[in-house]
């Protein structure tokens, strides 16, 4: 089989998964949906997530036409082409695509988990997982429908055979054209992430706070109008967010290894379509194993999802090196890297590296983040103490957390280099990512479940209803903080991969010599932006949360049938007994006057206003540096890179163990003179450890890994107009000179 042929099986297995991520929506749809209180609800956080979405995408669409407009008339016609344009475009527009079907199914599958639940564990864990795999293969579908579409039109355009040696000037201009799309995915992706992240995160500080904390009342209460604004950001912020997130880290490591591949291995074009069709049998492989995750009742969801993931991960760990066999065997059995001979055995450890880099460096955040280990016991033991002690305990968490990942991302450069030289450090990234499918549908299926326990709160349903809610939710709080790492250690290597393309595009032969002073001003540059971005996202989160505190609080005071019944609810709760049919009543009825769309409204509002800032900052740096200095651009880079990677870690895990630690806390038995469980002055202190992590693990940690991939691709892009610009300047410059020594 010819390459030419092999390029079709790439679009052909993103409408594979597209096909699975349709069908399985029409059988979520057809689940029970509950009681009418139920359904209500539900409604309410459709409405509330797609008004979200069409604001947040009104705004974005600007965004992108205007950057379009740029690139399009600022490409450098000798290495680019104003088509760079056009794939911008399809990247932002796919991973837009990906944010809505998968969002649009999670607000279809949360009440559905919920009805389910009534019946078990195992298959309210059916649905919720079902849910997540739609936005996982959604992703996935759209990411290679995309590449793979725009790969095959540009070969034709550009006149590049993929049977033979390229023209290395055609296929340069090729690659960067196509690099475009990974930066529209990224730049929606970053919005995406700080804006669900903001509305997210202002909802559920101001709920929890007024809620839990102030009035008494248990979390997702109906009575509390900021609980449906805290499940509308679950959606927004989780899966939309989090799905745009997923599906720029899945392009940017193609597209880096796609570079490296078009750049610096001589011989052909196996090496840049390697990766297409690793991603390719990674989503065939992620949809079968879909079919493996189930439970027994009374079994641990945890076991059931870790087998898919990891199944999946060894068969494709197999699978890749039959692929990539295949494809060194078309040059004689290696690729030339730089002049370094890497045979089939050198690119699949390189392979084997980063997925097992992955997989360890999942096994160590879930240590750090799971309810009963170390980390967590630690926070829930100094919350007895108070706000303060638990925040110290979770703030070491989440420092110390960062040690073993750092170890195991560099020993991946290490040995993916020493096999397969960069090369094969873009190979590693991939591995990690080769199966986002299945990983995403993991990730994806804890905001579901963490819906449907709000949905069954706010509903009244019994209190094992809940019990298995909780369970399903505490296990994605795990495996959601796992996702984050694999996010994060691929940024890393993806961004390396990338940043050797950059390297390459603009300097060519030239060096970035650290003692060089601009190179050293754009490394501390660099290592300051993930801290800026990161302040500028928690103050977001703060000013946002302030105005929902405030409103919530007003509607407690100034409500009177709200305000009675509230009290009602607090004094049950205190007295840990259940409301009598009256009472039940009487709340129940007070709960249709809250103003659930004022809440909505003000994280909508604050969300799309305050996304703006981090994101131009993102978008701007890169260019502002690369036009004063090529050499300090990629000083800037590695500053980001190695601030940014440690700083997200930090933030992920420190988030996920106060999170986890507040739900450890919630599962002892209530005992208030004693300090333990629900009511007690140690579940104050974790849930204010939970508030302030919050926007750590789901605003500004996640997005510092789109931060550093995105500001990486925006240099490879405009790489080839500096390297014109910067090398006309200096030959103007020797002209110059010369002429004075005459």
């Amino acid at each position: 089989m010819d390459i030419q042929q092999l390029l079709y099986f790439i679009p052909v297995a993103g409408a594979v998964a597209l096909a699975y991520a349709f069908i399985t929506t029409r059988w979520i749809n057809k689940q029970e949906i509950g009681t009418d209180r139920m359904k209500k609800i539900s409604e309410q956080i459709f409405k509330g997530a797609m008004a979200f979405l069409a604001a947040e995408y009104k705004v974005l669409a600007l965004f992108v036409v205007a950057v379009a407009v740029i690139l399009g008339l600022t490409a450098h016609e000798a290495s680019s082409h104003p088509l760079v344009a056009l794939s911008f475009v399809l990247g932002a527009t796919c991973s837009g695509l990906a944010g809505f079907f998968g969002m649009r199914v999670a607000t279809r599958a949360n009440v559905r988990t919920a009805a389910a639940a009534r019946g078990g564990l195992a298959p309210a864990l059916k649905i919720a997982f079902r849910g997540g795999a739609v936005m996982g293969m959604s992703v996935v579908g759209l990411a290679l429908l995309g590449l793979g579409g725009l790969f095959i039109f540009y070969t034709g355009f550009f006149g590049v055979s993929v049977d033979q040696a390229p023209d290395v000037t055609k296929f340069g201009r090729l690659i960067n054209v196509l690099a475009g799309f990974s930066m529209g995915a990224s730049s929606i992706a970053l919005f995406a992430r700080v804006g669900g992240g903001i509305y997210t995160k202002a909802a559920d500080v101001g709920a929890d706070l007024v809620g839990k904390v102030e009035a008494g009342i248990p979390e997702d209460h109906f009575l509390n109008p900021a609980t449906i604004a805290d499940n509308v950001g679950d959606n927004v912020g989780d899966v939309a967010g989090m799905g745009a997130d997923l599906f720029e880290s899945y392009v940017g490591s193609i597209i880096g290894a796609m570079i490296l591949g078009a750049v610096a291995v001589t011989g052909g074009m196996e090496a840049a379509v390697l990766p297409l069709i690793i991603a390719a049998a990674g989503i065939i492989v992620s949809v079968v194993m879909t079919y493996a995750v189930r439970t027994k009742e009374g079994g641990n969801p945890q076991h059931a999802l870790d087998g898919g993931a990891f199944g999946a991960a060894g068969i494709m760990l197999v699978l890749s090196y039959f692929i990539i066999d295949f494809f060194t065997g078309r040059v004689g059995g290696a690729f030339n890297f730089a002049g370094m001979e890497v045979d089939t055995m050198g690119l699949f450890i390189a392979m084997a590296v980063g997925l097992g880099c992955g997989v360890l460096i999942g096994i160590v955040t879930g240590y750090y983040c799971s309810k009963g280990k170390r980390p967590v016991n630690s926070i829930v033991e100094q919350s007895q103490t108070g706000p303060a002690t638990n925040l110290i305990a979770g703030i070491g968490v989440g420092f110390e957390s960062t040690a073993i990942p750092i170890l195991l991302i560099a020993a991946a450069i290490f040995g993916a280099n020493h096999f397969a030289g960069l090369y094969g450090v873009a190979l590693a990234a991939l591995g990690m990512l080769s199966t986002t499918g299945i990983q995403l549908a993991v990730d994806a299926y804890g905001p579901i479940s963490d819906n449907a326990g709000g949905i069954a709160e706010m509903s009244g349903l019994p209190s094992e209803v809940r019990e298995r809610t909780d369970n399903l939710d505490a296990v994605g709080n795990t495996t959601a903080a796992i996702g984050k790492g694999f996010a994060i250690a691929s940024a890393a290597l993806a961004a390396l991969s990338l940043f050797a393309a950059y390297k390459q595009l603009a300097l060519g032969t030239q060096d970035i010599i650290l003692t060089d002073p601009q190179v050293l001003i754009g490394v501390l540059l660099g290592g300051m932006l993930p801290f800026l971005f990161s302040a500028m996202a928690m103050k977001a989160v703060g000013d946002a949360a302030m105005d929902m505190i405030t409103e919530v609080r007003r509607q407690f005071r100034d409500i009177p049938v709200l305000k009675a019944a509230l009290t009602l609810v607090a004094t049950a709760e205190s007295e840990d007994r259940a409301l009598t049919p009256e009472e039940d009543a009487q709340v129940l009825a007070a709960g249709d006057e809250a103003d659930v769309e004022r809440c909505v409204a003000i994280s909508t509002q604050a969300s799309i206003k305050r996304m703006i800032q981090p994101g131009i900052l993102a978008l701007a740096a890169p260019v502002i540096v690369g036009l004063w200095s090529p050499h300090a651009l990629g000083g800037l880079l590695a500053g980001t890179l190695c601030s940014g990677v440690m700083l997200a870690i930090f933030m992920s895990n420190a988030g996920g163990a106060w999170d986890n630690a507040k739900k450890q806390v919630e599962e002892q038995p209530r005992d208030t003179e004693n300090n333990l469980g629900k009511g007690s002055e140690r579940h104050k202190a974790a849930v204010i450890g939970d508030t302030v992590g919050d926007p750590f693990k789901d605003t500004a940690g996640p997005s510092l890994n789109i931060l550093i991939k995105l500001m990486t691709i925006v240099a490879v892009v405009i790489a080839p107009s500096l390297a014109a610009m910067h090398g006309s300047k200096a030959a103007a410059d020797k002209v110059e000179v010369s002429a004075k020594s005459e």
